[in-house]
């Protein structure tokens, strides 16, 4: 499991609540900071992500639908 977070601290500490799984086990916390695009970049990757599973969850079928060529239109 990961977590990140994205942050603008107003104060030299910080709280960072972990879930329950995570508890008992060694974690990595790194800070550093980061360009501001970043942020804006992460958004766009987390919108394409959500974008993708919409449509595979939504995915329509066509497999179905008789084969037609265009003289059928014709006739």
């Amino acid at each position: 499991m990961m977590i990140r977070q994205i942050v603008v601290p107003t104060q030299n500490n910080y709280t960072l609540e972990l879930p329950d799984e995570m508890v008992g086990k060694k974690v990595e916390v790194i800070a550093f900071e980061i360009e501001t695009g970043i942020t804006e970049r992460i958004g766009r990757k987390r919108t394409f992500a959500e974008a993708l599973v919409f449509f595979r969850q939504n995915a329509v079928d066509f497999s179905a639908i008789n084969k037609w060529n265009r003289e059928d239109l014709y006739e």
